[in-house]
């Protein structure tokens, strides 16, 4: 008799851990789809009418002084159609909550800072502006995790920089659609570790131009105020 209630108590154990189990699985299954449902309604409602379609690190600086060749002569401004496909690369950031950061200065006032700051809660999703192909994800002391994923026309490259993690995945070469989740707001680098935040660059090249050489850096804050209003 005491064996057979034993082994009912086991039963009993084991099917409530299996039962825990499976509502923790459906909760991170809810969870997933309610991320990928708020994405989806956010392209739709900032999809253009007309679509076209789908800092620099240590190393991009030691081939600015080794006389590497200076491609920002040569590219162009963002086209009003590419500028329509960017969308706030932080989920549940919206145009007011984006804070002009291009002109600020650093290294003690001998450059600019050239990008857009973008403050969010660690662990916040970050995702692709805008489609394009994964052309480098590497960690640099400045940038720590960054990404570098070139346009569809090869003219722009958009740079996300001090990601906590990278998405699972993601691979160098890889094509990534607008709004694809690319990793996780972070402070790696040499962000402050009290302001997570992503760095978020929009640089004009040219095809031929590698990822690290010189290009000029488009100001994110007007094309992305301007695309969401």
């Amino acid at each position: 008799m005491a064996l057979a209630l034993a082994e009912k108590f086991q039963v009993a154990a084991i099917t409530a851990t299996l039962v825990s189990a499976g509502w923790i699985v459906a909760g991170a299954i809810y969870l997933d789809r309610e991320e990928s449902a708020q994405i989806a309604s956010e392209l739709e409602k900032h999809q253009p009418a007309d679509p076209i379609g789908e800092e620099q690190i240590e190393a991009g600086e030691a081939a600015m002084l080794s006389g590497a060749p200076d491609y920002r002569a040569q590219a162009s401004t963002q086209s009003e159609g590419e500028a329509a496909t960017l969308m706030i690369p932080v989920l549940g950031v919206s145009a007011a909550d984006l804070v002009d950061t291009f002109s600020d200065e650093r290294g003690g006032g001998t450059q600019l800072h050239e990008a857009l700051d973008i403050s969010a809660d660690r662990g916040a999703t970050v995702r692709a502006a805008a489609p394009g192909t994964i052309e480098r994800m590497a960690r640099s002391v400045v940038g720590g995790n960054t990404i570098y994923v070139r346009s569809v026309d090869e003219k722009t490259i958009y740079y996300y920089a001090h990601l906590a993690e990278y998405a699972e995945g993601l691979n160098e070469g890889q094509q990534v659609r607008r709004g694809q989740r690319l990793g996780t707001v972070g402070t790696s680098g040499q962000a402050d570790p009290s302001s997570p935040h992503l760095h978020f660059e929009v640089i004009r090249t040219t095809p031929e131009a590698e990822w690290w050489e010189p290009a000029t850096s488009v100001n994110p804050h007007s094309l992305l105020v301007r695309q969401q209003s």
